[in-house]
């Protein structure tokens, strides 16, 4: 790690929003981005792969793995599967944007 505990991928994603148009799209995909983010996080805490998650929602692994790779956004169906296979609630929330 570098200073600051930050990770090299870290320090690559701050020189990457310094350019507008990845940070303008990134703003537009970041609440996607955060709820993956979440998601793995979960599963990975539960100690759960991928593969038994896709078991037990009833798909493939693959579809997992898009769908943690931002590769397929997804349903709600889709999330609450995924939630239900985690033991989670979820809300979906929307607040006024800030300048």
């Amino acid at each position: 790690m570098s200073r600051n505990n930050k990770t090299n991928v870290d320090v690559h994603f701050e020189r990457l929003l310094l350019d507008p148009e990845f940070k303008k799209a990134y703003a537009e995909l970041g609440p996607v981005y955060k709820l993956i983010r979440e998601i793995i996080a979960y599963r990975i805490a539960q100690g759960i792969s991928q593969k038994e998650l896709a078991e037990r929602i009833g798909t493939k692994q693959s579809s997992i793995s898009r769908f943690e790779k931002a590769m397929k956004m997804p349903s709600l169906s889709f999330l609450n599967q995924i939630a239900n296979a985690l033991g989670l609630e979820w809300e979906i929330q929307f607040n006024p944007k800030t300048v």
